[in-house]
């Protein structure tokens, strides 16, 4: 048997360097600590680096439904119809979504 899923509208923002205020307001999470971002720096392997640890890749540690997991730059963040948030690879995200209709997309 085949399923088609069903359309749903859901709020995601793209995690960069210039939607960093947005998205931590939109995620409540990575608030800005003395003008600093909260977030974390991703190393080679894609994994947070420990604190002090910098790269060139920053990520941030979203709260998930099946615990916390790291978006990692250009990733997008998902709020789902039950309010639950998840992380996104663009390409995934491409495929998938498209813009609401009525809803322009300037980043897109």
């Amino acid at each position: 048997m085949k399923w088609r899923k069903k359309p749903v509208v859901v709020e995601a923002i793209q995690l960069r360097w210039d939607t960093w205020d947005e998205i931590c307001e939109f995620a409540d999470v990575g608030k800005l600590d003395d003008g600093h971002p909260s977030g974390c720096y991703v190393g080679p392997d894609g994994d947070a680096l420990p604190d002090g640890g910098t790269s060139d890749v920053m990520g941030l540690q979203i709260p998930t439904l099946e615990g916390t997991m790291l978006a990692r730059e250009n990733d997008y963040v998902i709020r789902g119809v039950s309010g639950e948030l998840y992380p996104c690879k663009p390409d995934i995200f491409a495929a998938t979504y498209e813009p609401a209709e009525g809803d322009p997309c300037d980043d897109c």
